[in-house]
């Protein structure tokens, strides 16, 4: 066995990202300096569940930490997937931080991936599972991966700080992307939505409904947000609520917001009746914001919301050698650091062009010719 060449970062910005192209392309790499200056240096929780993650969907990879978790060796294995595969996220990241490079790797994995995802569902810094379900297998219907075989099942719901949410994930291979261009936005035709309410009164679901419906039905007819009240074990094991939305449009974007309200994690271990007693965001503030800030999403333009530029650039990448193009909004800081590691690992660079009648960015690439050697047909 030859001496393996480790491509050499520092830092432990984009871990994620990076973690990712690393496996796509079987490239080894050593990050040095993960978190040096912070008070704790060293790997997070959620990035080291990430490494374990990986770990199980793929043969033969190679993981070396040293003592203080500033230095990592990650040698990727082949991409395998897998059926009755069960993975905790924990609480230090909701399951949304997991979805994005999880679907991806399903997409070029040896078998279909099918997978019991526990922790976090929803909460407000991560795209919740039901964005996942409603905006997120819409886009990548558009690289030609196949709707049917894409499947995201809530058994049930959990919040920080403690969690207790179960998903069960289905992603299907694919042998190669399709190239797009897409760039039409299209018009809003309806918003959909669901609210959701876990160990508090279902009441709240409602105040959140009647608030972000009295915003859009004064702009469009087609407004309909679901209810989806938890108790019980389907609740997970902390009070919390949230809403997600997503406008549709005539030429099949999806744009989309959520948001969640919980305690936070970190505050010492209480039982329900004492966090009860503490106060939290108004539930008809919380839907009236949410529908805002959905708004502002349009308004900013684009194919997809801001949340989803990342994982455009990286589908467009990963397309055969062929043109992509696709409009989006302003970048986001995601989108831009994406772009970035893209570069680095895939060798492929985007041509950015802004439109000042519409405000909004076109970017056009060649794909990096990805293809999924090792999957199985039948």
């Amino acid at each position: 066995m030859g001496k393996i060449t480790y491509k050499r970062l520092k830092g432990s910005q984009n871990m994620r990202q990076r973690l990712l192209l690393a496996t796509l392309k079987s490239t080894p790499v050593l990050i040095e300096d993960i978190h040096a200056g912070d008070t704790l240096p060293g790997l997070r929780p959620h990035e080291i569940s990430l490494l374990r993650l990986f770990e199980k969907l793929t043969d033969d990879c190679l993981i070396e930490i040293n003592e203080t978790g500033t230095k990592l060796k990650y040698k990727p294995g082949i991409i395998v997937g897998g059926s009755h595969l069960v993975h905790d996220c924990g609480f230090s990241r909701a399951i949304g931080y997991f979805l994005e490079p999880l679907i991806l790797l399903g997409l070029f994995a040896r078998k279909t991936l099918v997978i019991i995802l526990k922790g976090i569902t929803n909460d407000s810094k991560d795209p919740s599972v039901d964005t996942f379900r409603s905006t997120t297998f819409p886009l990548l219907r558009h690289f030609g991966v196949p709707s049917e075989g894409l499947k995201l099942e809530i058994k049930s719901r959990g919040v920080s700080p403690h969690g207790g949410g179960e998903v069960h994930l289905t992603i299907p291979t694919v042998q190669h992307l399709t190239a797009t261009m897409w760039t039409d936005e299209g018009m809003v035709k309806r918003i959909r939505g669901e609210a959701f309410t876990t160990r508090v009164s279902v009441q709240l679901g409602n105040e959140m409904i009647y608030a972000a419906r009295g915003i859009f039905n004064r702009l469009l007819p087609d407004v309909y947000i679901a209810s989806d009240y938890r108790k019980r074990l389907e609740a997970g094991n902390s009070p919390g609520y949230g809403i997600s939305l997503v406008a549709e449009t005539t030429s099949g974007c999806c744009i989309s917001a959520d948001t969640t309200v919980s305690y936070p994690r970190g505050d010492e271990e209480e039982d329900i009746e004492d966090e009860g007693k503490k106060e939290l965001i108004p539930a008809a503030d919380v839907g009236e914001k949410l529908a805002s800030v959905l708004l502002e999403e349009i308004e900013k333009g684009g194919v997809v919301d801001s949340t989803h530029q990342g994982l455009l650039f990286l589908l467009c990448a990963l397309c055969p050698k062929d043109v992509s193009k696709v409009r989006v909004g302003k970048l986001s800081p995601y989108g831009i650091e994406t772009l970035r590691e893209i570069r680095d690992f895939l060798d492929v660079q985007f041509v950015i062009k802004p439109d000042p009648s519409t405000g909004t960015v076109i970017l056009k690439c060649w794909g990096s010719g990805m293809k999924n050697l090792s999957r199985k047909t039948t």
